[in-house]
């Protein structure tokens, strides 16, 4: 049997984010687990805002095209999307946006088709950023049902970036063998 293959990123793009830190340990766990993980910086692609008029004229852009091919060869994806405004971050509805978009002899969405989608969240407020994965569920699909959420991140982690919470980390371990076993 082979290894589940999972595409790994944050909605945040700042060095420092709690959802980076959150993601980094979700890697590892599930790299424990028999995932074979890859992960990657949104910042690293260089996609543009969506702009019909720049598809329409000059295509897809080439990070969005890389980060569409990365998505296809994985079977799952594990996200850690920070929460703006009730709602996802900018830069990960950006290339969620244009991934989504057709490509080649692919329909809209079909890098999507198919993938199970583990989601974490981490936030300072006490919901830990429930309301931004109740609209990434909305737009990703086929989810599992497990979803870790840290609220009041800034006192969430230690000085080496591990979870305080034992309770949280058996949510985290649960995810992330619940996506390594189903893909």
């Amino acid at each position: 049997m082979s290894k589940a293959k999972i595409l790994a990123f944050a909605g945040s793009v700042r060095e420092t984010s709690f959802n980076r830190t959150l993601l980094s340990l979700a890697c590892q766990k599930a790299s424990d687990a028999g995932g074979e993980v890859t992960v990657v910086d949104l910042k690293q692609f260089e996609i543009p805002l969506y702009d019909g008029d720049l598809e329409k004229s000059k295509g897809i852009p080439d990070g969005a095209q890389k980060l569409h091919s990365m998505l296809g060869s994985h079977d799952a994806i594990l996200v850690a999307s920070a929460e703006y405004n009730g709602s996802v971050s900018g830069v990960l509805k950006n290339a969620i946006g244009w991934i989504s978009r057709p490509q080649g002899d692919a329909r809209h969405l079909a890098g999507f088709k198919g993938k199970v989608a583990g989601l974490l969240a981490a936030s300072p407020g006490v919901m830990g950023g429930f309301h931004g994965l109740v609209r990434l569920r909305d737009i990703l699909g086929y989810i599992l049902p497990e979803q870790v959420l840290v609220a009041k991140s800034h006192a969430a982690f230690d000085e080496n970036g591990s979870l305080k919470g034992s309770r949280t980390l058996e949510m985290l371990d649960s995810l992330v063998a619940s996506l390594v076993a189903t893909t």
